[in-house]
């Protein structure tokens, strides 16, 4: 039988990623601490929400060492559904005009 080996990944790579986690998270506390008010600071946060969730994804998850066939099952997916979560935000706000246009004019 052939002797398998379990792939060890250096600790530096998970400090470095431990460092970025915390640094991310900061800006995203200055954000609110600054006081930005509004689509700014949404923006932001999440912004950084997604760059943490990336780093988890890619390294705690070990995406970066997968095959892109499993990548792209995992991301794709989620991917299309913000896709179509974009687009039925511009129309709920074509609804909306519409529908105070017609029961309030």
């Amino acid at each position: 039988m052939a002797h398998a080996e379990a792939q060890q990944h250096p600790i530096g790579i998970y400090l470095w990623v431990w460092f970025l986690l915390f640094v991310l998270s900061l800006f995203s506390y200055l954000v609110d601490y600054v006081g930005l008010e509004g689509y700014l600071k949404w923006t932001l946060i999440t912004a950084f929400m997604l760059m943490k969730a990336g780093l988890i994804m890619a390294v705690f998850m070990h995406m970066v060492w997968e095959r892109l066939a499993i990548i792209c099952v995992v991301l794709v997916p989620p991917g299309v559904l913000v896709f179509f979560m974009g687009l039925m935000a511009l129309e709920s706000r074509y609804t909306l005009l519409a529908r105070l246009e017609f029961f309030f004019h």
